[in-house]
């Protein structure tokens, strides 16, 4: 019989005027001397240690078991949070491997979803380098036009040599190439910066620049002419002495600016080259790195979705034990609460006959 249906019983049994008036104003302060109960307490202080030699105790074998557990204990001066901690300890002893299980589950998962990240993340480094590959425009150069201008250039100072040549052999009979190639030199390889005055825009001239690109061209041209004045008329020695400081103050500065020039635009050729040449294999080695990736985040998603089962299935049953572990705490309180309330109105002796 439900304790508290006992309760109820033996107040029909007994009448009021028949209990001493002693035993009437007795509380639970009364030492009871019940087996019952000492047995009960000497339990609850061993419980915690014997768990797992003991996982389930008979108290928790069925309700009305517990709703008795409870009843006993709100009758005795127990307090309820010694049961209810009883309850959690066997539940928890209980859920131990399902609580491992989902450890090792969520750290499973939780090591797939960073290869995922990893990979994803790798995969959008890999668009962006194929994104600025393609927008990467080629570099502007003038390559075709310089190797040219060199060309000519270089042509136009071995013909001046042939006419410097020419022209001083009259008066050098012996050493006149070598002569002419001096004069040559001198004339025409005089740029002291990297380009001439002449050929920059809104730049500013110095006299000393001025001197340096202008008086060696001169005084190689007046050689030629002091030279070839004796043996030509003055009208041709005053037309080479124009043609040749001309051809020194353009020409030779046009090969050395062309120099110059020609380095930048070669390696602004060799770079579109291999522009051109990573659009092709670069390109298509990153996309099949993406597509590799690709698939091993679909198969690290198939593997995750292979354990997200198991791993729900041991979360709803961890639910269940915790749903029944508080469901049967709340029965163990309601049944103590009540079991307390008529404490306060029991003698002594009706206490001990209720629980034998």
């Amino acid at each position: 019989m439900n304790p508290l249906q006992r309760i109820k019983s033996f107040f029909k049994k007994e009448s009021t005027p028949e209990i001493p008036v002693s035993e009437t104003i007795e509380t639970t302060a009364i030492d009871v001397p019940s087996s019952t109960v000492i047995t009960r307490a000497v339990e609850t202080e061993n419980v915690l240690t014997e768990a797992r030699d003991k996982p389930f105790p008979h108290w928790l074998s069925n309700e009305d078991a517990l709703r008795d557990e409870g009843v006993i204990f709100g009758l005795s001066d127990a307090e309820s949070e010694e049961k209810t901690a009883v309850i959690r300890s066997f539940f928890k002893h209980q859920t131990v491997d399902i609580e491992k299980k989902i450890d090792h589950f969520s750290e499973k998962i939780g090591e797939l979803n960073l290869f995922i990240e990893q990979k994803g993340n790798r995969i959008e480094v890999l668009n962006s380098k194929i994104e600025t590959l393609e927008n990467e425009s080629p570099r502007d150069h003038n390559l075709l036009r310089t190797s040219v201008g060199l060309l000519l250039a270089i042509g136009m100072c071995i013909g001046s040599f042939f006419l410097i040549d020419h022209s001083l052999t009259p008066n050098f009979t012996k050493n006149h190439q070598f002569i002419a190639i001096g004069v040559l030199l001198a004339g025409m390889f005089n740029l002291f910066g990297r380009f001439s005055f002449f050929h920059e825009k809104n730049s500013s001239v110095s006299w000393r620049q001025l001197l340096e690109e202008i008086s060696l061209p001169f005084t190689a041209a007046l050689f030629v002419f002091t030279q070839s004045s004796g043996s030509q008329s003055v009208w041709q020695s005053v037309a080479l002495f124009l043609f040749i400081f001309f051809l020194f103050m353009f020409s030779g500065k046009l090969v050395l600016s062309n120099l110059s020039v020609i380095k930048s635009d070669s390696l602004a050729w060799a770079k579109n080259m291999r522009l051109q040449k990573d659009q092709v294999q670069k390109k298509e080695q990153w996309e099949s790195e993406v597509i590799s990736f690709e698939k091993d985040i679909d198969d690290l998603r198939i593997e995750k979705w292979k354990i997200l089962p198991s791993l729900n299935q041991a979360e709803a049953s961890l639910e269940r034990y915790h749903s029944k572990r508080d469901s049967l705490i709340k029965l163990f309180e309601s049944e103590f609460r009540l079991a307390r309330g008529y404490r306060d109105k029991l003698s002594g002796n009706q206490i001990k006959r209720i629980l034998e």
